[in-house]
């Protein structure tokens, strides 16, 4: 019975605690999640919010997640959303969370990754709905809300139909002079659309609003946040409003600059961008202001970002979809002063904010390495299409197995080196329409080089060991070089958003990206990457290293091996054949990445022209030692010009 009763006591102590700490502070936003069961057909979300204080219901059945009810200050929200056009499977259950912010009267609802601002940030308001109390609880059913919890504590495991919030008036300016104090910081979720990073102590958001009147004699107007000067030793965000402002708006002469401080609301919802603490929000009332002649200057102070983090001037886009958040960049200029100093000047009005690329992954001397990559794709299929007329030539003089092997080759190498040459002309001219063929493209092109060099990889073998047995026919090895890397490219062209216009920074200038053609930078496109380049290229380097030592080992003890002319163009020639030149790609790290850069795109981009006079060089070699000449000399063959028997 003794630790029974120990138990009790604990936890009436703990209700105590908790009574009394609820008693002192309010509620400053509410969280409630679950997992929402429904059927595997069309779903919706609906609801209606409006201005008031009853509560809020989150409700739900086989079709519909709804949320009703009145805990707004000014918002007023009714709709009827198919989540069919957002990418919703016909998965039958749906996590979901609801996050109120009283203070900035915002309402936002996350559901399998989609984030929905259903209500958008606004100013201080006179009195905020908030102390949300959990109701009764709704009947059980077969479809609705499961797992239900009010922040991290658990409701019930049972399906509801619905559960009900209960709302308390209360001055906002006592919240936000809640939030304010320094010795009070409130615990609270680490930005709500990047939910998967650690919680920490930070300060909650009081919005506070400015209001410049533009005068017939208006000449401009510089306004500083006064948010800053109550809860943050920071230096002030500015906004510079010019003339042209006073000029373009129609219905009214007042302008509203809204500072928002430590916003979480505002996050994109990824690990790799990062929105700073300051938002502004900058309106006119009733009217929609773009292509300013003389732009907005937005001046924002902020801590030391390093210089490798790409740093945007982003504005929030409401127009397209106004219930996603979505940052752009066009319309807005970015000005680096310093580390901890960023400039805007944007031409129309909305949310800004400086958004921080947290892995931008800038390549250094990119003009250079432009350059000779251009260059040595322009000379590689010149060289391909001479080797290919060399090699047709050859097939019909001569029955070698090995011909078709590195005629399938070259064909895929001018294809790939073509392609790769006006990638960044077709991404500048043609835009993200054009560059989805086009990476899709260098994609094949690029798995089927890869193919064909395996084939390489496995013919030299089969001449090595398998010296009595025929080699397949050469349709097979069209099946598998042309047909085969064909596939995975189909599968990801039917996923969508794999391929598009990429963006390359360079270290010199993060605001001046070079536009090319292939594999987009999301998640996705990074996923294939990964299953598809890096592993065939891993499969490849691996066993072509293999079989150069292999032959090696047979061809090392023979007389013209002595020769150094000879050596190098033959295991050159098996290193570009085997795909050894690509293994620099796995090097690319560290001090050594800018040599590793320069020597991957110097053996890659001219991988053709070397080819070409490996080829060419063995075959006058052969002439000149006095063999005949194309019919009977065996210039592509592995087989008969290194591995013949040692005498």
């Amino acid at each position: 019975m003794e630790p029974r009763l120990t138990d009790n006591l604990r936890v009436a102590v703990i209700l105590l605690v908790l009574l009394s700490t609820g008693s002192s502070e309010n509620d400053l936003d509410m969280k409630f999640c679950g997992t929402w069961r429904h059927g595997s057909g069309s779903l919706s979300l609906s609801g209606n919010v409006s201005p008031g204080c009853d509560g809020v219901s989150i409700s739900a059945n086989k079709t519909t997640l709804s949320i009703n009810g009145k805990i707004t200050a000014q918002c007023k929200w009714s709709d009827v959303i198919p989540l069919e056009k957002f990418g919703f499977d016909s998965a039958k259950e749906s996590f979901f969370c609801l996050y109120w912010e009283p203070l900035l009267d915002q309402l936002t609802l996350q559901i399998r990754g989609k984030h929905f601002t259903l209500c958008w940030p606004a100013s201080l308001q006179g009195s905020c709905c908030t102390d949300l109390t959990h109701g009764p609880n709704e009947p059980e059913a077969s479809f609705g809300i499961v797992n239900g919890m009010v922040k991290t504590d658990h409701v019930t495991s049972k399906t509801l139909t619905a559960y009900k919030f209960n709302g308390t008036y209360i001055d906002c300016s006592k919240l936000c002079d809640q939030a304010s104090q320094g010795s009070s910081h409130v615990k609270m979720i680490k930005d709500v659309m990047e939910r998967s990073l650690l919680e920490a102590l930070v300060e909650h958001p009081c919005a506070r609003s400015s209001e410049v009147e533009m005068k017939k004699d208006f000449k401009g107007y510089n306004l500083t946040s006064p948010i800053t000067k109550a809860v943050s030793a920071e230096p002030p965000v500015t906004v510079q409003i010019p003339v042209a402002l006073k000029q373009a708006a129609l219905k009214t002469n007042k302008v509203v600059c809204t500072f928002f401080k430590n916003n979480s609301l505002f996050q994109k919802g990824d690990k790799e961008h990062r929105i700073l603490h300051d938002v502004v929000g900058i309106t006119v009332e009733n009217e929609v202001i773009t292509n300013l002649p003389e732009p907005i200057r937005i001046v924002f102070h902020h801590d030391v970002i390093h210089k490798k983090y790409l740093r945007k001037c982003v504005s929030w886009d409401t127009r397209t979809d106004p219930l996603q958040v979505k940052w752009l960049v066009t319309g807005c200029e970015t000005r680096q002063r310093g580390a901890n100093h960023t400039e805007c000047l944007c031409n129309h009005l909305t949310y800004f904010s400086v958004l921080v690329d947290l892995e931008p992954r800038p390549v250094c001397h990119l003009l250079a390495l432009t350059t000779i990559t251009s260059l040595g794709c322009a000379v590689s299929v010149i060289s391909c299409v001479a080797l290919i007329v060399f090699l047709c030539r050859k097939s019909r003089l001569s029955k070698e197995q090995s011909t078709p092997i590195h005629l399938g080759l070259t064909v895929s190498l001018a294809f790939l080196n073509l392609l790769f040459f006006f990638t960044g002309v077709l991404a500048n001219v043609g835009g993200e329409s054009v560059c989805t063929w086009v990476g899709a493209g260098l994609h094949y092109a690029l798995l089927s080089s890869f193919a064909w060099m395996g084939i390489e990889i496995f013919h030299t073998f089969w001449l090595v060991y398998v010296v009595f047995n025929p080699s397949p026919k050469p349709y097979v090895w069209y099946l598998v070089g042309f047909a085969l890397p064909a596939v995975p490219i189909i599968i990801l062209a039917a996923v969508g958003d794999i391929y598009g216009v990429r963006e390359v920074l360079p270290c010199e200038d993060l605001y001046s990206p070079y536009l090319m053609c292939g594999m987009k930078g999301n998640g996705s496109a990074l996923l294939a990457h990964y299953f598809t380049n890096i592993t065939m290229l891993a499969i490849l380097v691996s066993s072509g290293f293999v079989m150069l030592f292999l032959v090696y080992r047979e061809i090392r003890t023979r007389d013209e091996w002595r020769h150094n002319q000879v050596a190098f163009l033959s295991i050159w020639g098996l290193s570009c054949l085997f795909g050894t030149t690509w293994g620099l790609t796995f090097l690319n790290f560290g001090p050594l990445s800018d040599m590793v850069n320069f020597l991957s795109c110097i053996l890659n981009s001219f991988q053709g022209f070397f080819l070409m006079l490996r080829f060419y060089m063995l075959d006058w070699m052969r002439k000149k030692a006095g063999g005949s000449a194309v019919g009977s000399t065996s210039t592509g063959s592995t087989r008969q010009h290194m591995l013949e028997d040692k005498s």
